[in-house]
């Protein structure tokens, strides 16, 4: 069987700092933060009061209204996000041969909105079981993908994968080998999440996890910084359409880059902490490269997990250095959740998508809110803080963790 080269040629993003890509970018490379105090829901009583949300998103510029209504905020963001990124990859809907158009998304939580309504609602009344009739398909994960499918008329596989933040990149593992080993020519591959709810803020408030620096909203998520106190809680979408090598040149495609291993591992230790020493994240970056058939010194940039929590920081910086060794002080490392915050199972979709950038511009996005260095943290590393830098790059990597201890890794390279 011959494997085939797994090419990027439409990007889509939803995100806190930028309703599509370009402005996304610009926002990551100026060092634009998406947090301000939440507006969703009167969170006065909560203990974390903001996160990162969307800003002037209209569904219905979109989706039409009456679709909408039967479907959740997730499934909006992954609509929106995929119709750019279908709109950028140059696609003749009516020329491609649809059933080897596959659909993989990832989500961590999917329509979480959805179900908290219904039950709030459910509880206020007598008991009787007044539930609406989208109830189950506004709220089950794998609706984004279906209705993404059938947008496009896209028959090829579809489904989606949950893996707490490991989602996304699960995900465009997946679709890389359904690709690579002949089984679909291009897959739309991306997540969304829309967990900036009640039941989302006081659930991660009660585990520990978010920041609650509610004096300070916009510098709360500092990743790697000797203040940070948890995660900024994020929301929206990335799409990325990843094509087989020949199809994309035979229909003349723009190509972003080439995606060239994909890695996964779990830490088998613990429902939330990382491995003390990141042996997950060692494992998984190392499986990684394995795929992809590169020594540890071919990588120039890697966007970290780097969620600002206590204790994950310091693990993945350990896992680098264990198996980058010295070449670990060479790279460039920068965690955009700073700005983004954690957009959960769809974190993974828009730092590919920041790694492609980054690939595309040869420059670094950094990470913000530095203020304190950490005595638990080499000084050696090159963390990228609080401004942008130009790299020449040819091969980065991006890490996903998830609770539970899911780890997934993907490397893209510029194309040679």
């Amino acid at each position: 069987m011959t494997i085939k080269r797994v090419v990027v040629t439409g990007l889509g993003a939803l995100t806190p700092i930028g309703n599509d890509v370009a402005s996304y970018w610009n926002s990551l490379t100026a060092g634009v933060s998406g947090a301000g105090p939440i507006t969703k829901f009167d969170a006065s009583k909560f203990r974390t009061r903001f996160a990162c949300e969307l800003k002037g998103v209209d569904v219905t510029q979109f989706i039409p209204r009456q679709e909408a209504r039967k479907m959740d905020a997730f499934t909006h963001y992954a609509l929106i996000a995929t119709d750019e990124a279908v709109r950028d990859s140059g696609l003749n809907l009516d020329t491609i041969d649809k059933n080897k158009v596959g659909v993989i998304w990832g989500s961590g939580i999917g329509g979480l909105k959805s179900f908290e309504d219904e039950m709030i609602d459910y509880a206020k009344g007598d008991g009787t079981p007044r539930i609406n009739p989208f109830f189950i398909v506004r709220m089950i994960a794998d609706s984004a993908s279906g209705q993404i499918s059938m947008r496009y008329g896209f028959r090829g596989t579809n489904y989606v994968t949950v893996s707490a933040c490991a989602s996304t990149n699960n995900a465009i593992i997946d679709a890389f080998n359904y690709i690579r080993l002949g089984r679909l020519n291009l897959c739309v591959v991306g997540g969304s999440e829309a967990a900036v709810t009640r039941a989302g803020i006081g659930g991660f408030n009660a585990n520990r996890a978010l920041s609650e620096r509610n004096d300070s909203p916009q510098t709360a998520s500092r990743p790697y910084d000797k203040d940070r106190d948890g995660f900024v809680l994020g929301e929206g979408a990335g799409s990325l359409i990843l094509e087989e090598y020949e199809h994309a040149q035979s229909r003349g495609a723009k190509i972003y880059a080439e995606l060239i291993g994909g890695g996964m591992s779990s830490d088998a230790y613990h429902i939330t902490a990382p491995h003390p020493d990141g042996l997950g994240a060692f494992l998984g970056m190392q499986d990684a490269l394995a795929d992809a058939g590169i020594d540890p010194t071919e990588i120039d940039y890697i966007n970290t997990h780097g969620t600002s929590t206590p204790i994950g920081d310091p693990q993945e910086l350990k896992a680098i250095y264990q198996l980058f060794g010295e070449h670990s002080f060479k790279l460039n490392i920068s965690s955009t959740k700073s700005m983004t915050g954690h957009l959960l199972g769809a974190a993974g979709a828009v730092e590919a998508i920041a790694c492609i950038k980054a690939l595309e511009h040869q420059l670094v996005p950094p990470t913000i809110n530095h203020f304190t260095d950490d005595d638990e943290i080499d000084s050696r590393f090159n963390l990228t803080f609080n401004t942008a830098q130009e790299r020449s790059m040819t091969t980065v990597m991006s890490n996903a963790f998830g609770f539970g201890g899911h780890n997934a890794i993907v490397i893209f390279r510029k194309l040679s």
